[in-house]
């Protein structure tokens, strides 16, 4: 595993790309109690690690980028482009298909 850390963190997303993992699903609840894999849905709930510079307006000067490394937003259920890195799988998606970010 920290091997694919490693490999993910040389991955700099260009422009307005984000690079994003999607937080898993718990498999059993507080109470111990195991969940059967079809309630398992894939969450919408991502942790980003790494963000590029921005992207370009007209005038060549940079956008600010509206997440940072670290942060936790809301993914669309479908999109992004898949990157997986050994058995790992993170999304590249552009900053303004992100929905949400999540304050902690």
């Amino acid at each position: 595993m920290a091997t694919s850390l490693k490999s993910i963190r040389s991955l700099v997303p260009l422009l307005d790309r984000v690079l994003v993992q999607r937080i898993k699903a718990e498999t059993k609840t507080a109470g111990g109690i195991f969940l059967p894999e079809s309630s398992l849905e894939k969450l919408n709930e991502a942790k980003v690690l790494a963000v590029g510079p921005g992207g370009l307006d007209k005038e060549g000067k940079r956008l600010p980028m509206g997440v940072s490394e670290g942060d936790r937003v809301l993914i669309p259920q479908f999109g992004g482009s898949p990157v997986k890195v050994g058995d790992e799988e993170y999304s590249l998606f552009r900053d303004s298909e992100l929905l949400a970010k999540i304050k902690e």
